[in-house]
């Protein structure tokens, strides 16, 4: 069983969440879908797999993947068993939009040096396809993999989920991270010069759920992130889950000299 199944399975038995059992399994499994863990044409783990996976009944999985394929994201056939939809994997959100870094560097290594920090994972694995798709190396490709839940006032605000090349990621240690921010444990070994990310929305899976102490199924804004180096190479690609009572992204929009619209880096912050 995967480990974020295993999570899974307690999360789903015994969270105190007031969504019914089938909708936080569909929530969960929909998730994976637009985050592009499921792939179009990946088929489901069968419905059987999936009972003892997540510790639920037939009935429970059965009217989950019901919703997903009521929904399009999935098709069910006999034989075939439950097969991700190209609709539903486009539901993904594709190349995030590129912003200047100015002011976003500084506002990062502020929150970092005024928050407390928890690792939850930090270790070394192949990069999935996801993963390498954005790190823009080959899948199976070894990432430094870090799992972060950020505290402010000692109540969690933030569940960060970094991917940073072995290379770079080798040369500090996770007791670095606890009291570094990272964006500044990067920039030991490289320059940054160019962040693309993208913002928007998700529902809280059973693993945020744990780490934001929400229930499944809460809202959460989701941040995604790559920097790229001097060299035009993505270094580290991070998926941040923010609270959304707790975090709020600000930035303010100029009309420069050729009469475009830019981002005022002067104007951009994060507040918490």
């Amino acid at each position: 069983m995967k480990r974020k199944d295993r999570n899974a399975v307690h999360t789903l038995a015994h969270g105190e969440s007031p969504l019914p059992l089938y909708h936080r399994l569909y929530v969960i499994l929909r998730e994976r879908i637009v985050n592009g863990d499921y792939r179009a044409g990946h088929v489901l783990p069968s419905e059987a797999d999936l009972m003892t996976s997540f510790g639920v009944s037939r009935i429970t999985v059965k009217r989950a993947l019901d919703d997903l394929a009521a929904e399009g994201l999935v098709e069910r056939s006999r034989g075939r068993g439950t097969t991700v939809t190209q609709a539903g994997a486009s539901m993904r959100v594709g190349s995030p939009i590129s912003a200047s870094i100015d002011g976003l560097l500084t506002s990062l290594s502020v929150i970092g040096q005024g928050t407390s920090v928890e690792i939850d994972a930090f270790e070394y694995q192949p990069a999935n396809p996801y993963v390498a798709e954005q790190l823009r190396v080959p899948v199976g490709t070894v990432v430094q993999r870090a799992s972060r839940v950020r505290h402010l006032n000692s109540e969690p605000f933030s569940h960060s989920t970094s991917y940073v090349l072995e290379s770079i990621g080798r040369s500090f240690t996770a007791d670095d991270m606890l009291n570094t921010p990272l964006i500044d444990l990067i920039q030991r070994s490289v320059t940054i010069a160019q962040v693309q990310q993208a913002i928007t929305c998700t529902l809280a899976d059973n693993v945020s759920a744990r780490l934001l102490k929400v229930s499944v199924g809460s809202p959460l804004l989701k941040l995604r992130r790559v920097f790229i180096d001097t060299d035009g190479r993505p270094v580290d690609f991070a998926e941040i889950l923010y609270t959304p009572d707790r975090f709020e992204y600000r930035m303010t929009w100029s009309r420069n000299a050729n009469n475009q619209l830019e981002v005022d880096t002067e104007n951009t912050a994060i507040s918490l």
